[in-house]
Formats: C-alpha cells, structure tokens, sequence
C-alpha cells in the first residue's frame, strides 16, 4: 500500500513537471509581451501596451492576419458543408466503396503534415501548376475535414431516423426533412467542427510553408520568417494574439456545443 502511495505521488510529480515544461515558455511570451524595454530582462521595470501599438501598425502583420482570417473562415466553411454531407451520405445510405472513401476522407489525420504538404506540392509540380492561394485553401480543407467528419458524424450517429421518417410521412421532402430537424439536432457538432476547422487553419504552420506564396503569408508563417531574421520584441505581442484567438476559439465551440445540447435527439 506505501509502494502504490509513493507509485502515485511520483506519477502526480512528473505530471506537474511535464506542464511546468511545456506552459512556462507560454507563460513567458505573454509576460514579456508587456514588457516596455526592448530587451527581456527579469523583473520587468513597468507595464506597457507598446509592442501591441507596433503590432497594429505593421502592414505586413495586419496583411497576414487577413490572409489568415479569410483562409480559416474559407476553410470551415468548405470543410463544414464537405463534412456535413459526407456524414451524411456515410450514416444514412449504404453504397458500394462506403468505408473505402470513409477511411480515404479520414486519412489525413494518420498521415504527417510534412508528408502531406511535400506529396501536394510535388502533385502540382506535376500538374505544372503554380502555388496559390487556391492551393493554400484546398491544402487546409484536406487537414480540416477528417475533424469535421468525426464530430458530425458521431452526433449524426445519436440522431434518430425515426424523426426524419416522421417528417416525410407527414409531407416534408428531403431538403425539408434536413433544414427543420435534421440540421437544427446536427447544430451543435456543426458549430463545433467549424471552429476547430477555423482554428487549425488559422494556427497550421508545417503543411502552410509548403503552399504559401509571399503574397499569401499567413500568422504562424510571418511568425517563423520574423524569428529566422531577428528577435523582435514584436512577435512576444503577435505570439500573444495568436495564443489568445488559438485558446479562445475551442473554447468557444465547447461552449456553443453545450448550449445547444438540449436540441437532444
């Protein structure tokens, strides 16, 4: 019993050492954010919002959250309507090669980023396309559809048929049928797979230096080439903003999830 006490409290210790390591390097950037001195030294000597001033006034920074923004709101929007017909066509029908196309729609979240980013980059190649921002957004709906499929499609799983067989017998078509029962139950996995699509856009860096261009510059991309030429306090402030929006936005569809869970089947 003394053995499986000491057995726990170590596991407890490694525990809180493994998030000390991880989270203090975060911790670290949003401190030094405020930091009014040009150089991170400990402790600080005042609080200033002056990085932030700079921030928003650097053209460059303010075109690539653009970029980003519009590239994520783009990707969920097409991972969204890809997955919730999928899930669709996955749950309800059966078809010859169903689990076949399942499992290739579903595939990239087994296969590394680097992989995937290379294998499109030298598809293109061979196609003797050029990259684009079409690319960039084709690329993310890759990375972002299996998320969306999943969560639509286990909630599509908790839905009755019988409600939509309900529906039809008294009238309703199919496009009816979807809009007044079967979206409104699906309402929560689709808000949810939205926003975690929009959140893995927006924060993806491996697969994006491989299909970005200079003028498609996203966040973490402009990150990654303002750490190889210098250390600007600068990017304490953008790293800052992209912990904030890449926290605040899970938590959003976990919290729109919850509210809408009494649309229960």
């Amino acid at each position: 019993m003394r053995r499986s006490s000491i057995g726990w409290k170590l596991i407890r210790l490694h525990t809180i050492l493994v998030y000390i390591f991880m989270f203090t390097p975060i911790v670290v950037v949003i401190v030094l954010a405020f930091n009014p001195k040009q150089f991170g030294i400990f402790p600080m000597e005042g609080f200033s919002f002056r990085w932030f001033v700079k921030l928003a006034q650097n053209d460059s920074i303010i075109d690539a959250f653009k970029n980003s923004l519009i590239l994520g709101g783009l990707t969920a929007v097409l991972s969204t309507s890809i997955g919730i017909m999928a899930a669709l066509a996955f749950i309800r029908f059966d078809f010859r090669g169903k689990n076949t196309i399942n499992t290739l729609l579903l595939s990239p979240i087994m296969i590394p980023e680097v992989v995937l980013g290379v294998a499109l980059l030298l598809f293109l190649r061979f196609l003797q396309q050029p990259k684009s921002f079409a690319l960039l957004l084709i690329g993310h709906v890759v990375l972002t559809l299996p998320y969306v499929l999943l969560i639509v499609q286990a909630r599509l799983v908790g839905i009755k048929k019988e409600y939509e067989e309900a529906a039809k017998s008294l009238g309703a078509n199919g496009f009816q049928t979807f809009m007044e029962v079967t979206f409104p139950l699906l309402l929560p996995a689709i808000l949810a797979g939205a926003l975690f699509s929009f959140t893995i856009s927006f924060d993806d860096i491996t697969a994006t230096l491989f299909w970005a261009t200079a003028e498609n510059q996203t966040v973490p991309v402009k990150i990654f080439s303002m750490l190889r030429n210098s250390i600007s306090p600068e990017i304490n402030a953008l790293g800052t903003v992209m912990i904030v929006m890449t926290v605040a936005t899970p938590l959003l569809a976990g919290y729109l999830s919850r509210k809408f869970t009494n649309l229960k089947a």
